[in-house]
């Protein structure tokens, strides 16, 4: 569900109840934040780019993470 989907169902709420939703989102936040589980999107990229290149050498040498991949090219030239 993207931001505008939430936005505009919210939108179809009493005030009141969205002031509820509000207030439980900004709650949920607080507590992660003072746990230690809330990631800032620069933190999460950071996170996934260290994955990705951690299974780089691993697609790269191992044909077998890539054997289905071939298959997807030629049927994608011959349909595209």
């Amino acid at each position: 569900m993207t931001r505008t989907d939430i936005l505009e169902e919210l939108g179809k709420l009493p005030a009141d109840e969205r002031l509820g939703i509000v207030e439980t989102a900004l709650h949920q936040l607080r507590e992660q934040f003072r746990a230690g589980r809330l990631d800032t999107a620069a933190e999460r990229r950071e996170r996934l780019s260290i994955a990705a290149d951690a299974l780089k050498t691993a697609y790269e040498t191992d044909s077998e993470l890539t054997a289905f991949t071939t298959l997807c090219i030629d049927e994608y030239r011959q349909n595209g």
